[in-house]
């Protein structure tokens, strides 16, 4: 990593005197990735998505940012070591590549995905918990508001375990969550549009011409962060060697899991409840009743391992620049005290804005315009052709720069119009509700 441009912390000084071997698997790679990508909040939105843009549009969209962000992954992960030093974050892999202006693009993007992220999925867990409370208890008084505090209480607690790789059982955990949230919801969607009139489902894109067009862009954001994954150098750091095979096959068995499920799902939603469908999926669902609690159940167990992972980055931000190892070595507890107090801020800050502002669609759009986008699908292009890690084959070195210019291009272009899209509905949806609003 190059030290004249690149901030020296206490922590990046230890790692370089005493650097720590991972012992994750390729399985705890493909947990951590499932985990991270293919969250409930991830899932939700997508037939929303396909609503905003339609059948051709929506499907070409999905399946294309699908793809795209499978083979930036794997590029991201080829960027392992790739001048002979461990890169253990994904600003210090940017830095290394780009210099200074890298390491800090990347760490600003980290920091608007990382908080917009746990925003949207403290909005969706709050609904989820809601959900289930509103079943047993049909005149309840509690609201969407008390749920949401609920869920960033148990955050806080699970905020004092150590590192990533400790999250491993809670992220297997998670894993097969996803799998019980997909397959729960994709199961009572098709009951729920077979037990409706047919006929009165409709495709056709709804308003006007210009609500049409910002639905469409505000679309965009929404599949960019339905793929957003931010951590991809942070995971594999936890990966035993050799990492970028682990991490490759990780990555992949992942992927499985995530086409598996987000396709269906997505059309599976659009099909059962046309252009009426909710941004939240399990909002559009009926009946039985029963099922949709087991499914608002698989999504906040989901929610609380992804919510994790995102905290990550800007914890460890914190304790790079504030926890010294000869601070600590004079008062072991202090680290402990230390973290309890700064993720305890960062819980009350997240958990304020959820609770003020729970208009989940929009976030989720906004996050993925500027959080997602350039991480996941602009930078991993860029940073490849940028590190020289070009087949020597002439013509397959051609197709891999045209291939990587395109994504890098077009989804710039997304960052753009989603994020157009986001703000034009934020604006819109604070002028119809009150802060606060028990959604």
């Amino acid at each position: 990593m190059r030290s004249d441009i690149i901030p020296s912390t206490p922590a990046a000084e230890k790692h370089e005197e005493e650097e720590e071997e991972g012992r994750g698997t390729w399985k705890h790679a493909a947990f951590h990735v499932a985990t991270t990508i293919a969250t409930p909040a991830a899932y939700a939105p997508l037939p929303f998505a396909l609503a905003s843009l339609g059948w051709p549009l929506g499907v070409t969209n999905l399946v294309s940012g699908t793809l795209a962000t499978w083979y930036s992954s794997l590029l991201i992960a080829s960027l392992w070591k790739w001048n002979g030093k461990k890169h253990i974050t994904y600003r210090e892999l940017a830095g290394s590549i780009f210099g200074f202006w890298g390491y800090w693009s990347v760490a600003l993007f980290q920091q608007v995905a990382s908080l917009g992220n746990n925003i949207a999925i403290q909005i969706a867990a709050g609904s989820s918990l809601k959900a289930v409370y509103k079943y047993f208890r049909e005149d309840g008084s509690l609201t969407l508001q008390h749920f949401i505090m609920f869920f960033g209480a148990f955050e806080l607690v699970l905020s004092q375990l150590p590192d990533i790789h400790s999250l491993r059982w809670v992220n297997a955990l998670c894993t097969f969550s996803t799998i019980g949230f997909a397959a729960t919801t994709i199961g009572v969607t098709i009951y729920d549009g077979k037990k409706t009139d047919r006929n009165s489902i409709s495709y056709s894109l709804q308003g006007s011409s210009s609500h049409k067009t910002f639905r469409a862009f505000n679309a965009l954001g929404i599949i960019a962060f339905s793929f957003g994954d931010a951590m991809l150098p942070e995971i594999q750091n936890t990966m035993r060697e050799p990492a970028r095979k682990n991490m490759y096959k990780g990555v992949s068995a992942a992927y499985s899991v995530i086409i598996l499920s987000y396709w269906q799902l997505a059309s599976c939603g659009y099909w059962a409840f046309g252009s009426e469908v909710q941004p939240y999926i399990l909002s559009s669902l009926s009946i039985p009743e029963w099922t949709i609690v087991m499914a608002n159940l698989f999504a906040v167990i989901q929610i609380s391992g992804c919510y994790q992972i995102y905290c990550r980055p800007t914890y460890a931000y914190f304790e790079e620049n504030m926890l010294s190892s000869k601070a600590t070595g004079h008062f072991p507890l202090r680290k402990y005290l230390v973290r309890l107090i700064f993720t305890s801020i960062y819980m009350a800050l997240i958990t304020l804005i959820a609770a003020a502002v729970p208009f989940f669609g929009d976030f989720v759009s906004i996050c993925g315009a500027i959080g997602f986008t350039p991480l996941d699908f602009v930078f991993p292009s860029v940073a490849y052709l940028k590190a020289g890690r070009m087949p020597k084959n002439a013509k397959r070195r051609l197709s891999m720069q045209l291939l990587n210019f395109a994504i890098a291009t077009w989804f710039s272009v997304v960052a753009v119009l989603g994020c157009i899209g986001a703000v034009k509905f934020i604006i819109e949806d604070i002028k119809t509700y009150k802060f606060f609003h028990d959604m």
